[in-house]
């Protein structure tokens, strides 16, 4: 079955329940600070920017595998912004 999706905020909307299932993995690891928006941004920002056409299931296979240290690392490196938000790059397609 072939999903398509018009934004990054629905394809976000539709993967919410792999990135709280990430979420709750990382919260039992001791990495309570990261939240839904952080793995959302990090995979945006540094595995899907120049990707195209990815499947659903490739989608939730980034979420739920990436590497903790380098998720960790890149919201260490974002701590000193004050406010934290989605991305949505337009004219940029992921899907």
């Amino acid at each position: 079955m072939d999903y398509e999706f018009n934004s990054q905020e629905e394809l976000f909307k539709r993967v919410k329940p792999a990135l709280s299932s990430k979420k709750s993995e990382l919260d039992k690891l001791g990495y309570n600070y990261i939240e839904v928006m952080d793995i959302w941004n990090y995979l945006v920002n540094n595995k899907w920017k120049h990707s195209r056409n990815l499947m659903l299931s490739d989608i939730v296979n980034d979420i739920l595998n990436v590497s903790n240290d380098k998720l960790d690392k890149f919201l260490k490196e974002k701590f000193t912004q004050k406010e934290r938000t989605q991305y949505f790059i337009e004219d940029e397609e992921i899907l």
